[in-house]
């Protein structure tokens, strides 16, 4: 999940001061609350070695323990396994405290401090204690700063996430009482009632289901790709009433696909901008393709004959799209334009079989 890695890059150069001060500092706090007592009574000598294997070891250790650290977050990095580099790092500590106390008695027998050549139970224990302390903070200041920066970072999606929600919701709002595609929908009704009244009732059920869908679709997420395809029906039915056979839609979606899932009004989002930006006539007919690839991706293409090419799209659509599948999946939508062809592939989420909605049953009653 970790992507912000302008974060780790300013933490790693602010670090680079910490790793030198870190040793001294918690070399002098170690000595103050557990080692009072040897400085007030040691000779001179003994007060420069104790200090040369203090700085020495602590800097030692205190590289070791960032490396071991950072190497867990690169391995097993994100909030969510949090509770497994802990884990390690507490089945680690035993062997680093042991081998910082060990590392640290054989300086001292090489400055010629100690005169046996092996360390007491009650040295041992007492050094344990100091040792452990050392370790519980070069493990806080490297995760504690890692959760941090992970906590930061989630914070941010979550407030952005929430953010194109709202505005997902505004924007569909505004197609809800969109009067040009009211008024092109009523004017539509108004011919045919008078040319057919059985495909005005057609008609007329066609444009309540997608009113109803809009409706919903505000609140979830997250639709099934099947029922997404069933709105998407109905909508192609008042394009094509409208347009006649300026509009051809071909679908092409794999049955095993069907209940993967993708943001609702997605593909309706992408057939409007298809249909605002390109010229739709019965002699020059948009050809628009929905299909599913084999790498578990939805594509949705159309023939490109655009209505005045020296006006470019300000990609407000496509934007609140991206948004919306950024913050669901981390992957931006891929567009790719030609000489030919626009096309947008856009990632199919899992299966969701408990969230069909009540606009799936209600398609199947008609």
């Amino acid at each position: 999940m970790v992507n912000n890695r302008e974060d780790f890059t300013l933490m790693h150069m602010n670090d680079s001061r910490l790793r030198w001060l870190g040793p001294v500092g918690l070399f002098l706090l170690g000595n103050v609350f557990f080692r009072l007592g040897f400085w007030l009574e040691a000779t001179g000598r003994d007060m420069l070695h104790s200090v040369i294997v203090g700085l020495v070891a602590g800097a030692l250790f205190w590289q070791l323990n960032r490396w071991i650290v950072l190497r867990l977050q690169d391995q097993l990095p994100g909030l969510e396994r949090t509770p497994n580099r802990l884990m390690i790092l507490l089945l680690l500590t035993p062997m680093l405290v042991s081998a910082a106390i060990f590392s640290r008695f054989a300086m001292h027998v090489f400055l010629g401090s100690r005169e046996q050549l092996w360390l007491g139970l009650v040295d041992y224990v007492t050094s344990s204690g100091i040792q452990l302390f050392y370790h519980m903070v070069y493990f806080a200041v490297y995760e504690g700063w890692y959760l941090l920066l992970q906590w930061k970072q989630t914070y941010l999606e979550k407030e952005e996430l929430l953010k194109a929600q709202w505005q997902s919701r505004f924007n569909a709002l505004k197609s809800q009482v969109n009067p040009h595609f009211l008024f092109n929908s009523l004017n539509a009704l108004s011919a045919l009632i008078q040319e057919s009244p059985n495909r005005a009732s057609v008609f007329v059920d066609e444009l309540s289901t997608v009113y109803r869908y809009l409706l919903q679709a505000n609140d979830q997420e997250l639709v099934p790709l099947s029922t997404e395809l069933t709105f998407i029906d109905s909508y192609v039915h008042l394009l094509q009433t409208r347009y006649g056979k300026g509009v051809i839609v071909h679908k092409s979606v794999s049955p095993d696909q069907l209940n993967r899932c993708l943001p609702p009004l997605t593909l309706q989002m992408l057939l409007e901008n298809a249909v605002k930006h390109n010229i739709v006539m019965a002699s020059q007919p948009l050809c628009l393709e929905i299909r599913t690839t084999e790498e578990g991706q939805l594509m949705v293409r159309n023939n490109l004959q655009r209505k005045n090419a020296s006006k470019v799209s300000n990609g407000v659509g496509l934007s609140n799209i991206n948004a919306k599948y950024r913050m669901l999946t981390q992957h931006n939508i891929l567009v790719q334009e030609d000489d030919t062809y626009f096309t947008v592939l856009l990632p199919l989420l899992g299966d969701l079989p408990a969230r069909t909605g009540q606009f799936a049953v209600k398609q199947s009653e008609r």
